[in-house]
C-alpha cells in the first residue's frame, strides 16, 4: 500500500488551504500605513538620448510627493550582475552600468526615465503624464548578428562595441575541427530558441519602508531569494548595511525564474521610502510585466553533430549567439556557458565537444533565467540535431540514441562535469511502453483516415541542478556561495520550527520540507512548521531556483535534524540511566536497544527546556541547531519524453494527442508533488515549442507586449489528462546528498520542446513534405509555410 506519511507519501499541499480560500500573503497585499505609490515614466523608445526631462509641471499636480530622475541617482550603485565570465582570450566580459533610472540615454522599451511618488497611484500616473521629456530618437540595435558588424550602432556609448563575450569552452576547438575532418558524417542544424516572457500569475511588488527612528530599512518584494536581494542591493546599489536592512517576501505568486534577480524597481522602492520618510508602494501591471520582468532565452544557434562510419556520435561542435539585452541581469552571464555550454554532451558518450558562445548588447529588454536556464536551450539544440542525423543516416531515431548512451558512472564529459550516477536505458525503456510504439502505426493510420498526419517525437535529456560548489562556481565566476542553511529549532513541547533559506513560490516546501523532519523524528507533520521569506527570521540562504530546493537546502535540513537528534539521544540516555550509544530513536520514542524501556520525544524536548533533571555538565538546555550544506557537485535529473502530434495539412495546426515523461528524479519525496512539477513543466515546454513568441521590430518596439499578441497556453492546447502519462519509477539516487534527490522542478520544460518539434518534423515527412525543421514556435502559418515548400 502507498504510504499516508513520511517520505514516498503524498499528502495534500497544506498551504493551499490558504491559496484556495484566498487567505493568502500575498506582497500587494501588504499595505503599510501611510505608504505612497510611485508610478515609472517608462521609455517608449528602444534607443534615445535623454535631452532634458522637465518636471515642474507634474510636480505642482495634486497628491505628489516627489518625482526622481536619473540625476538624483548619481553616486548610487548601479544593479549588479551576480556572474563573471571570462572570454576565450582571457577577459574579463563587459559589464555596463545599470543605473535605476536612466541616465542620459534611455537603452529599451520600458527602461524606467522617472518616477512620480504620490499620495495615489491615480495621482501618479496623472502627474507622469505631464512630465515633459525631451528625447532624441537613436537607431535601435535588435538582430544580434547585425549588432556585432563594423558601424553598429552601440548600445552603450562606452563600450568597444555591442560584444559583451565571445565565451569558448569543452575540447580544443582544434581538435574537434580534425574530428569532424575525418567523420564519415556530419550533421548541421541552424536553429533559434525563440525568446520568452515568463508571466508568472503574480507580477512583480516591491514595497519600501524606512524606520527614521532606527535607521532601518524594509523591503517587501516578489522574490525566489530574499537573502540574495538584501546582499546585492545593500552591498552594491544602495549602501545599507546588512544589520539595517530587512527583506521579506510573503506568499508569490509563481516565478519561473523571472523574480530570482535583483531589479531596479525594488532598489528605487526602498530608495524613495527614506527618501520620502514615508513608505512607498509599486506594483507592476501585465503590461510593464511585458517590458521590465527579464526575458528567456533568446538563442540563435548552429551545432554540427560528427558520426563515424558505425553511426557512433565522436564530435559536436556549436556556435550560439545569445542575447543579452540592454542590461546584464542578475545571473544573465552565466546561463548562456556554465549553465548550457557545461549540458551539451547530453546523455551521450560524444569524447570531442566544443562550445564557442557570443553573448550580446541590444536594445530589448535584458534576458536571464528562464525555468530551465540553459539547460533547455542545449537540450533542444542536441537532441534536434540528433533526430536530423538520424534521418540522414537511416536509422531509428531511438536506436541512435541508445547506441550512444552513457552506460558507465561515473562519467566525466569533455564539457567539465562528472555525472555521478543514472540509467538512461531505463528512462527509455519506461518511455516506450507507456507510449505503446507497437501501436503508432494504426494510430498514425486512423489520423491519416481523417486527414491528418500524425507524428512521433522522442527526446533524451539530462539537466544539471543544485549549482554546486561553492569553491568550484566561484572559479567560474560566481559572486555568491550556492551552498543553503537551515535551523531546526524544537520547542518545548516538541513542536518544530524549520527556518529555511530556500524560498517557495509553488514548490510545495510547506508540505515537503516536514515530510522529511517528521520521518527523521518518527513524529507527526502537522508538528512541523516551515518558514521562509524573512531575512530577519532565517538563516543566510541563496533561495530557490535551478531545482535545488530539496537537493541543497533540504540537505541542509537533514545535516541540522541530524544535530537535533545526537543531542536529543544525550538527554534521552542521561533520563533512562544508560549508555548515549545504546540509544535508538523510532516512531518519536528513545528507547534502549534491546529493552522496553523508553522515553518519548516530548519528554525529551521538555528536558531540553526544564532542565531540572539534565546533564549540565555535558551539554547545554534547550534544542535549536544550525547547518550549512554547500554541495559536492551538481546532481543529475535525466528522462526520456515522447509525444504524438497531429498535423491539419489544411491549415498547418499541431495538436498534441499523447504526451508521456519518464524521468529519473533520484529518491522521490512527495510523488504527487513531483507530478505537478513535472504537468506544470511540460505545460511551459509545450507554450514554447507552439505558440509564445516575444517578437519585436526593427526599431525595438516590442510587438507582442500583451495577451492580444502573446500566445500563453491554454488547457485545451495541452493533451487531456488521460493522455498525459508523468513516471518517475526509474530511480538512480543521487550519490553525494543525504536524501539521493535529484530535483525535478524544471525537467518538464527542458524535456518537451525538442521532443514537440521532433513529432511535427516526423509528421510533416510522413505526409512526403521534405521539411527538416521548424523554428519554434511551430505555430500553424510556419507549419503551413513549410508545406508549401
Amino acid at each position: 500500500m502507498p504510504k499516508d506519511h513520511g517520505i514516498g507519501a503524498s499528502p495534500k499541499r497544506r498551504e493551499d488551504v490558504r491559496f484556495l480560500t484566498g487567505a493568502g500573503n500575498y506582497t500587494d497585499d501588504i499595505n503599510v500605513q501611510g505608504q505612497a505609490y510611485v508610478h515609472f515614466l517608462r521609455s517608449d523608445v528602444a534607443h534615445g538620448k535623454i535631452n532634458n526631462i522637465d518636471t515642474a509641471a507634474a510636480a505642482a499636480m495634486p497628491g505628489v510627493v516627489r518625482i526622481f530622475t536619473g540625476a538624483d541617482f548619481e553616486g548610487v550603485g548601479g544593479i549588479p550582475c551576480g556572474w563573471q565570465v571570462t572570454d576565450k582570450h582571457g577577459e574579463p566580459m563587459k559589464e555596463p552600468a545599470h543605473p535605476v533610472l536612466a541616465q542620459g540615454k534611455a537603452r529599451h522599451v520600458g527602461d524606467p526615465i522617472a518616477a512620480v511618488v504620490a499620495d495615489s497611484l491615480e495621482e501618479a500616473r496623472n502627474a507622469a503624464e505631464a512630465i515633459e521629456l525631451d528625447i532624441e530618437e537613436l537607431p535601435a540595435v535588435v538582430d544580434m548578428k547585425a549588432a556585432l558588424e563594423g558601424g553598429a550602432t552601440k548600445v552603450h556609448d562606452d563600450l568597444d562595441d555591442n560584444l559583451c563575450y565571445d565565451w569558448q569552452f569543452g575540447s580544443p576547438a582544434d581538435e574537434t575541427d580534425a574530428v569532424f575532418a575525418n567523420a564519415a558524417h556530419v550533421t548541421t542544424l541552424e536553429l533559434i530558441n525563440n525568446r520568452l516572457v515568463a508571466n508568472p500569475m503574480e507580477p512583480r511588488v516591491a514595497v519600501g519602508d524606512y524606520s527614521r527612528a532606527n535607521d532601518e530599512s524594509k523591503l517587501y518584494t516578489t522574490s525566489q531569494n530574499p537573502h540574495v536581494i538584501r546582499l546585492l542591493m545593500g552591498a552594491f546599489v544602495l549602501g545599507i548595511p546588512e544589520h539595517k536592512l530587512t527583506v521579506i517576501a510573503p506568499d508569490v505568486g509563481g516565478g519561473f525564474g523571472t523574480k530570482i534577480f535583483h531589479y531596479a524597481e525594488e532598489a528605487f522602492c526602498t530608495f524613495a521610502a527614506k527618501a520620502c520618510n514615508r513608505p512607498v508602494k509599486w506594483t507592476s501591471t501585465r503590461s510593464e510585466a511585458f517590458m521590465s520582468d527579464a526575458h528567456g532565452r533568446d538563442h540563435v544557434s548552429k551545432i554540427e553533430l560528427a558520426l563515424d562510419a558505425d553511426n557512433n556520435f565522436i564530435g559536436l561542435r556549436t556556435d550560439t549567439y545569445a542575447n543579452m539585452g540592454a542590461y546584464l541581469s542578475t545571473f544573465a552571464s552565466s546561463v548562456p556557458t556554465w549553465l548550457h555550454g557545461t549540458l551539451m554532451a547530453g546523455n551521450y558518450k560524444t569524447p570531442n565537444v566544443t562550445v564557442n558562445v557570443k553573448a550580446v548588447f541590444t536594445n530589448t529588454v535584458p534576458v536571464d533565467a528562464y525555468r530551465g536556464a540553459g539547460r533547455p536551450e542545449a537540450t533542444y539544440q542536441l537532441e534536434r540535431v540528433i533526430d536530423k542525423a538520424a534521418r540522414e543516416v537511416g536509422v531509428d531515431p531511438i536506436a541512435l540514441r541508445r547506441q550512444n548512451f552513457i552506460t558507465q558512472f561515473p562519467y566525466a564529459t569533455p564539457v567539465a562535469v562528472e555525472y555521478d550516477t543514472g540509467d538512461y536505458e531505463a528512462t527509455m525503456a519506461k518511455m516506450e511502453e507507456l507510449m505503446d510504439l507497437p501501436g503508432f502505426a494504426a494510430r498514425r493510420a486512423a489520423s491519416e483516415a481523417n486527414g491528418k498526419l500524425r507524428g512521433f517525437g522522442v527526446n533524451c535529456f539530462i539537466e544539471a541542478c543544485g549549482i554546486a560548489p561553492s569553491n568550484l562556481v566561484g572559479q567560474l565566476g560566481a559572486r555568491a556561495g550556492l551552498y543553503d542553511a537551515a535551523t531546526v529549532r524544537v520547542n518545548a513541547t516538541g513542536s518544530i520550527s524549520v527556518m529555511v533559506g530556500a524560498h517557495s513560490h509553488g514548490q510545495g516546501h510547506e508540505t515537503v520540507f516536514p515530510q522529511v523532519v517528521a520521518e527523521m523524528l518518527g513524529i507527526d507533520e502537522s508538528m512541523v512548521d516551515i518558514v521562509h521569506g524573512d531575512t530577519s527570521k532565517i538563516p543566510f540562504g541563496m533561495g530557490t531556483y535551478g531545482s535545488r530546493s530539496l537537493a541543497v537546502c533540504g540537505s541542509a535540513m537533514v545535516r541540522a535534524t541530524e544535530k537535533i537528534i545526537n543531542k536529543a539521544k544525550k538527554i534521552a540516555a542521561h533520563l533512562l540511566e544508560a549508555s548515549e550509544g545504546d540509544i535508538e530513536l523510532k516512531d518519536g520514542q528513545f528507547s534502549i536497544a534491546g529493552t522496553d524501556k523508553s522515553v518519548a520525544w516530548g519528554d525529551v524536548t521538555l528536558a531540553a527546556y526544564v532542565p531540572h533533571n539534565y546533564p549540565l555538565e555535558d551539554i547545554e538546555p534547550g534544542l535549536e541547531e544550525t547547518a550549512f550544506y554547500d554541495p559536492a557537485n551538481f546532481t543529475y535529473p535525466a528522462g526520456a519524453y515522447a509525444c504524438e502530434v497531429e498535423v491539419d495539412p489544411d491549415t498547418g495546426k499541431v495538436t498534441v494527442e499523447k504526451f508521456v515523461s519518464a524521468d529519473d528524479f533520484g529518491n522521490v519525496v512527495n510523488p504527487m508533488i513531483v507530478e505537478g512539477q513535472v504537468h506544470g513543466g511540460i505545460a511551459q515546454g509545450i507554450g514554447q515549442a507552439l505558440l509564445e513568441n516575444c517578437a519585436y521590430d526593427e526599431n525595438g518596439q516590442l510587438l507582442s507586449a500583451s495577451y492580444m499578441d502573446y500566445a500563453m497556453p491554454r488547457a485545451d492546447d495541452l493533451p487531456h489528462m488521460e493522455n498525459y502519462t508523468v513516471d518517475h519509477s526509474c530511480q538512480t539516487p543521487c550519490t553525494h546528498n543525504p536524501l539521493g534527490v535529484k530535483g525535478c522542478g524544471e525537467a518538464g520544460a527542458i524535456g518537451s520542446p525538442p521532443t514537440i518539434v521532433n513529432a511535427v518534423i516526423d509528421a510533416l515527412q510522413s505526409g512526403g513534405h521534405n521539411v527538416e525543421h521548424i523554428d519554434m514556435p511551430v505555430s500553424p502559418s510556419r507549419v503551413w509555410e513549410a508545406m508549401q515548400g
